[in-house]
């Protein structure tokens, strides 16, 4: 089962993340083949999804979540803008909090 305060933390950072704006300068932008916008959308729709599910995700989410995640890995690294760096960030913030096993501490 998910702990209620591991769902506060990430709806938390979803906050800041919809709060913050999609850096313009890497719009079209792809490392390593990994389009920017796209990981943004598939690790944020995982995100609400398992936010508004109340810390659950169907198996083709979860597969897409750990791929994010594995692509974050990758590209964050890559980015030299520091607003940019910043909110992949904390985007790979969240996805490494959700992907976490529900028994995980």
């Amino acid at each position: 089962m998910i702990r209620p305060e591991l769902v506060q933390k990430a709806a938390r950072l979803w906050e800041e993340h919809l709060d913050a704006e999609f850096p313009v300068n890497l719009r079209g932008v792809e490392f390593e083949d990994i389009d920017m916008v796209l990981l943004d959308t598939f690790t944020a729709g995982c995100a609400y999804t398992w936010i508004n599910n109340d810390g659950a995700l169907d198996p083709g989410r979860r597969r897409i979540l750990q791929t994010s995640v594995e692509d974050l890995d990758r590209v964050i690294p890559r980015i030299s803008d520091p607003s940019g760096r910043k909110y992949y960030q904390r985007l790979h913030q969240l996805a490494l909090l959700i992907s976490r096993p529900p028994d995980a501490e």
